[in-house]
């Protein structure tokens, strides 16, 4: 187990921006990924990013969220822009390798709301 830690979440008015955080010893050798699930809803991917950088995005979620990791600091960010009401939920950030190992945060709240 890695003990994925997430934060940043929390109440923000539709439009607005948060910034969630991942982070976790040696998470510079995993694909991140960030995925949200809403209540009554599957868990879907947001975004995730590759070791080297490679980001790939939802389409619900292109040209809004952007997705980066700092490496040295073993961190991945999810910057989410212009945020809607649909878009509440829990986040949660999975790290993954090509071996099949496979880990989450324990998920972290969401709220867009006016």
């Amino acid at each position: 187990q890695m003990q994925l830690v997430e934060s940043g979440g929390g109440l923000v008015q539709p439009g607005g921006s948060l910034r969630l955080s991942c982070a976790a010893s040696g998470l510079k050798f995993y694909t991140v990924g960030w995925y949200r699930q809403a209540p009554e809803r599957q868990r879907a991917l947001v975004a995730d990013i590759a070791p080297g950088g490679g980001a790939d995005y939802a389409d619900f979620v292109q040209g809004r969220f952007a997705i980066s990791r700092d490496n040295a600091n073993d961190t991945v960010y999810l910057q989410m822009d212009k945020l809607k009401v649909e878009e509440t939920a829990v986040y949660y950030c999975n790290a993954r390798s090509i071996s099949g190992f496979s880990d989450w945060g324990q998920g972290i709240q969401v709220t867009v709301s006016s």
